[in-house]
C-alpha cells in the first residue's frame, strides 16, 4: 500500500466534516450491508433468479466515491450494482422490484439483477460482461464536455465515476479508454473495485503488473491508491478527482483496495479463498470500523446508531414488501422498452 494514505482522523480534522456529513455516510453505508443481506435471503427463498451478485465488504468504495459526486453527475457500475444504484439515490424499493423482476422495477422488470438502471439519477446502468461500462462512461464524460464547450451550457461541467473490477483492467476497453480520456481531458473518473478476486482468479495471478493505480502513467493521468475500506480516505481522494475533473483537467484513476466478504456470486460456493484471507479481511469490515470510529470519536451516540439501524432494517422490510405486491410484466408488454417512446 502506498505510504501517502490518509488516516481517517486526519481527513476528519482537515476537512470539516460535520456530524450530520459523517452520520450520512454511516446511513448510506448500513444500507448498502443490510439490502445486499436481505437479497441473499430473498435469493434463497427463491424471490430472485439468475445470477446475484452481492457488494458485501466493499460498502466504503460506493460511498467514498458516490456520496461526493452532485445529482447531476453520473455513475457507470458493473454487474455488482446493486449498493452503487442505493448511493447515487435509486430508491432501495425500485431497486428491489427490480431483482424481483416485477414491473414496478428501475429498468421495469426487463434487466433484473446485473442491469439497473435509473435516468432519473443519472445512474448508466450495471453491465454483465466486464468492460462494458468503461465505453459507456467515457462517452457520458465526452457529453458533458460537449454540452458545456459546444453548447454553451452554464452549469458547472458535470463528472463520470466508472466503476469496474480488478479483473478489468486486464482487458482492452480499460487501455482504450483512458488513453482517449486524456486526449480529450474528458471529466472521468476510473475506480478499480480491486477486491483481490476476479471471479476464482487471485489478482496477482492473473496480472503482470499488479500495481492497477501506476498503469496510469503510461497515458498520463493521476494514478491514486486508496484504502477500500476505509470510507473517509476513499471519499478525500475522490474529491480531489472531482475537483480536478470540473476544472477540466482530465481523469484520474484510482484503485481502491477492498475484498468482497461473499462469494462471487450467490451461486459461487467460495471454496477457493482461504479462511485466514478472509478472517483478515473481515476484521477491517467497512461499515463495523466507521462505526467504531464515530462512536469513539463522539461524533454519534449509541441510541443514534441504534435508531440508524432500525430505521434501515424498517426501510429494507418496506422494500421487501413493495416488490412482492407489485405486479408482474404483462405478455402484452413483452416487446416494450425496446426503443424509445414518442412522447
Amino acid at each position: 500500500m502506498s505510504n501517502n494514505i490518509i488516516l481517517p482522523s486526519k481527513l476528519y480534522e482537515n476537512n470539516g466534516l460535520d456530524s450530520e456529513v459523517m452520520l450520512d455516510l454511516y446511513q448510506d453505508m448500513l444500507l448498502g450491508r443490510n439490502f445486499e443481506d436481505m437479497c441473499a435471503q430473498m435469493y434463497y427463498r427463491g424471490k430472485m433468479f439468475g445470477f446475484v451478485h452481492l457488494y458485501n465488504g466493499q460498502e466504503a468504495v460506493s460511498t467514498g466515491v458516490i456520496k461526493a459526486l452532485d445529482s447531476t453527475d453520473y455513475v457507470c457500475s458493473t454487474y455488482r450494482d446493486h449498493v452503487h444504484a442505493l448511493s447515487k439515490g435509486v430508491p432501495a424499493r425500485l431497486v428491489m422490484s427490480e431483482l424481483f423482476g416485477k414491473e414496478t422495477g428501475c429498468s421495469h422488470g426487463r434487466g433484473g439483477s446485473m442491469h439497473i438502471f435509473s435516468a432519473p439519477h443519472n445512474f448508466l446502468g450495471g453491465f454483465a460482461f466486464i468492460g462494458e461500462g468503461i465505453p459507456v462512461a467515457t462517452g457520458a464524460a465526452f457529453q458533458s464536455v460537449y454540452r458545456k464547450q459546444v453548447l454553451k451550457n452554464q452549469e458547472k461541467m458535470r463528472v463520470t465515476a466508472c466503476f469496474f473490477g480488478d479483473g478489468t483492467s486486464n482487458n482492452g476497453q480499460f487501455f482504450e479508454c483512458l488513453n482517449m480520456a486524456v486526449l480529450w481531458k474528458l471529466p472521468i473518473i476510473f475506480i478499480v473495485e480491486n477486491n483481490q478476486w476476479a471471479i476464482g482468479m487471485a489478482h496477482h495471478r492473473s496480472s503482470s503488473y499488479p500495481e492497477i493505480h501506476k498503469k496510469a502513467s503510461a497515458f498520463g493521468l493521476p494514478g491514486i491508491e486508496v484504502d477500500g475500506m476505509d470510507v473517509l480516505a476513499v471519499r478525500q481522494v475522490v474529491i480531489e478527482a472531482i475537483n480536478r475533473a470540473r476544472l477540466g483537467e482530465g481523469p484520474t484513476l484510482i484503485e481502491a483496495l477492498t475484498y468482497r466478504f461473499r462469494g462471487h456470486s450467490l451461486a459461487d460456493p467460495d471454496e477457493l479463498r482461504s479462511n485466514q484471507e478472509k478472517e483478515a479481511w473481515l476484521a477491517r469490515d467497512p461499515v463495523k470500523s466507521f462505526q467504531s470510529y464515530l462512536l469513539s470519536n463522539s461524533i454519534a451516540s449509541e441510541s443514534q446508531i441504534q435508531t440508524i439501524n432500525g430505521d434501515i432494517k424498517k426501510h429494507i422490510d418496506e422494500a421487501v414488501e413493495f416488490a412482492l405486491s407489485s405486479p408482474e410484466p404483462e405478455i402484452k408488454d413483452l416487446k416494450r422498452y425496446l426503443f424509445a417512446e414518442t412522447l
